[in-house]
């Protein structure tokens, strides 16, 4: 494992009980990252977290040509493709604005920060579910009258305008 690399902001830890760790991200502080590397041929980086305290852990390895330990066997093709990767992120549930939207200014940018920089985990995509999810505070839908198959009554909720859009 490597040690905490120049300008990366480690993890201070906040425990919640029955083994339940966080970082404290408010608005002063908020760990980070340093940008991410692509690493050697024929290495790899390694991001862990764990219940017994890691979080985002970073340390390195070689692919090795054969195996020399018994246990989980690892087999990388780097020779067929077989999807695209387009990116990274997370769901931006009702519930999850309303509580980004509580916290302070200067932590909302701290904690957006952590997800979509270069010093965070670099988030690119996010999910928005369509109208109310299983996160949200009421069930709504878009559109309620029946058999409106041109939307002409189509409305955002106001959740969607106020905590999404």
């Amino acid at each position: 494992t490597l040690p905490c690399l120049p300008g990366a902001r480690p993890c201070i830890p906040k425990d919640f009980g029955h083994g339940s760790l966080v970082c404290v991200c408010n608005a002063t502080y908020c760990d980070t990252l340093d940008p991410l590397l692509l690493p050697a041929p024929g290495s790899y980086v390694k991001y862990e977290s764990s219940k017994a305290g890691k979080r985002l852990e970073r340390s390195e390895g070689r692919f090795q040509r054969s195996l020399h330990t018994p246990g989980l066997l690892l087999t990388l093709n780097i020779s067929t493709l077989y999807q695209h990767v387009k990116g990274f992120g997370g769901s931006l549930s009702d519930a999850a604005a309303m509580n980004i939207l509580k916290l302070s200014q200067p932590a909302q940018d701290n904690l957006l920060r952590s997800y979509f920089s270069e010093s965070g985990i670099e988030y690119n995509l996010i999910r928005v579910p369509m109208a109310c999810s299983d996160f949200s505070v009421r069930p709504y839908s878009y559109d309620d009258v029946p058999d409106d198959y041109e939307l002409k009554h189509f409305r955002l909720a106001d959740e969607d305008v106020k905590m999404k859009v």
